[in-house]
């Protein structure tokens, strides 16, 4: 990654990374969305618990896309500590969806 002033080049991977990131972020919006439309409607604590799974998703996917932005005020060991570290969002995520289903009625 070159940082040109305050324009950003990134390389095929760091693109990708980006590009697949802002995918995860938007999907798991969307899904957190209905999620909660759903919880609004039926009630079940469950789908509360399925929306916040989602939400973590999404917190995942802004983490790592604002990743190259924000390396010039945060720094590269900063900025990489919280991008590996959000891989925490992602278990959290898993074990939310697993106990919305082995979860009681």
């Amino acid at each position: 990654m070159q940082l040109d002033g305050f324009v950003v080049v990134l390389s095929l991977a760091q693109t990708i990374e980006q590009v697949t990131s802002l995918g995860i972020l938007v999907v798991a919006l969307t899904l957190a969305t209905l999620s909660v439309m759903a919880w609004r409607r039926e009630r079940d604590r469950r789908m509360l618990v399925v929306a916040s799974a989602y939400g973590l998703f999404a917190l995942y996917g802004l983490i790592v896309f604002l990743e190259y932005f924000l390396l010039p005020y945060l720094g590269v060991q900063t900025v990489e500590l919280l991008e590996h570290g959000a891989a925490i969002l992602i278990l959290a995520g898993l074990l939310a969806f697993f106990s919305a289903l082995t979860g009681d009625r």
